[in-house]
């Protein structure tokens, strides 16, 4: 859904994307044994005993199904366009009960904007460290513009959270991340950005062919003329800065108008924020992240395979991570590493910071979506 391509609603985008943990480099590996007969005596070895098995792991995070991806026959690049449109035409409309005419009509309004092209390729999460990426969104304004608008939506803000369990601050966060409270949402038209993706970028071409076709399906859905709906240059749009596919699966009636209008009603959209993390797994009263500790005698950073929370704090003590005093503790965590301002930082993410990368899969824009929301409800972030 913020800057650019991190808004969130990319964050369905981005799911079947390589993680990017940005100074994250290469996965520890762990060393194997041998045996022979007879057994010789004992060998030390400089892998602690502790590292020398996996541990035993926790379950994944329940997530919702994937989103459709448009077929080959559409997204190929070496079958000409003109076929892939019909292709096009004849998925959205067997798949989402769209006319064809109404697709081809809208496709004919539809221009290629090279600059999509150009800015999708290089994400702020991809190009920047910690230390550059958080004063972005860590400023005074910010903060106290988030603070000024959470005064003047507290009550519909507030009902959400008591009835979804997710804190108010976090959904003024996210608007404060993906639109600077509803003041920067885009100004590219979602029908061009997602034809230029989908017909322009092979590498992403399935997902964004996909949304194209779920932006014919929520003009359905929802009577919108989608040739007037403005966003990101992903397609993402709103205060929340949803995908089409979000907006169809997730998107809430906050104020039981009979409408989902993610474009002008807060309402709304906060409803939707807030639903949009429950359905990914959002832990009612539960921590977000612990800052971690990291052992002198650690063997090497520990690089964790996905952002899952499946790491026992057990598990992570006996490669050399610990909650700081006073931080929070939960079940199970991953560990995010950092390059901030004075040196490495090393974080333990629970489910709840888990959730956060389902709306942007980059690690930095969870963190500054917490960190953000600890400062706009009066708490210094670490």
């Amino acid at each position: 859904m913020s800057h650019a391509i991190s808004r969130a609603t990319l964050a369905p985008m981005i799911r079947r994307t390589a993680f990017r943990f940005v100074s994250l480099v290469a996965c520890l590996a762990l060393a194997g044994c041998a045996t022979q007969a007879p057994p010789p005596a004992a060998v030390a070895t400089n892998t602690p005993p502790s590292q020398s098995r996996s541990p035993t792991l926790l379950p994944p995070v329940p997530q919702p199904p994937e989103r459709p991806l448009a077929p080959p026959s559409v997204t190929d690049p070496t079958i000409p366009q003109g076929q892939r449109i019909d292709a096009f035409v004849d998925y959205t409309a067997s798949t989402y009960g769209v006319d064809p005419q109404t697709i081809r009509a809208g496709l004919a309004q539809a221009v290629f904007k090279q600059n999509t092209i150009t800015a999708i390729s290089r994400p702020a999460e991809a190009v920047r460290p910690w230390r550059d990426y958080r004063p972005i969104f860590l400023t005074d304004a910010r903060i106290n513009d988030g603070k000024a608008f959470y005064a003047a939506n507290r009550d519909a803000l507030e009902r959400v959270a008591a009835s979804t369990g997710v804190p108010a601050e976090y959904i003024v966060a996210i608007i404060g991340v993906e639109t600077s409270y509803g003041r920067i949402t885009g100004n590219t038209r979602v029908l061009d950005a997602l034809y230029t993706l989908a017909f322009g970028w092979p590498k992403r071409a399935p997902f964004f062919a996909g949304e194209l076709a779920q932006l014919f399906a929520l003009g359905k859905d929802e009577g919108i003329d989608v040739s007037t709906l403005t966003g990101s240059y992903a397609g993402a749009m709103g205060w929340g800065q949803f995908m089409p596919s979000s907006y169809r699966n997730w998107a809430k009636d906050g104020d039981g108008d009979g409408h989902r209008d993610l474009i002008h009603d807060t309402s709304d959209v906060f409803a939707s924020i807030a639903n949009y993390f429950v359905v990914h797994g959002w832990q009612r009263g539960g921590p977000v992240v612990a800052r971690a500790t990291r052992n002198g005698n650690a063997a090497a950073d520990f690089i964790p395979e996905s952002l899952d929370p499946v790491y026992p704090l057990a598990a992570l003590a006996q490669r050399g991570y610990r909650p700081q005093p006073g931080q929070p503790v939960a079940d199970g965590a991953t560990l995010i590493t950092f390059d901030g301002e004075a040196g490495r930082e090393y974080w333990l993410g629970y489910r709840n910071f888990y959730v956060i990368t389902r709306y942007n899969h980059s690690p930095m824009y969870a963190m500054a979506v917490h960190q953000l929301a600890q400062a706009i409800r009066g708490s210094a972030p670490q």
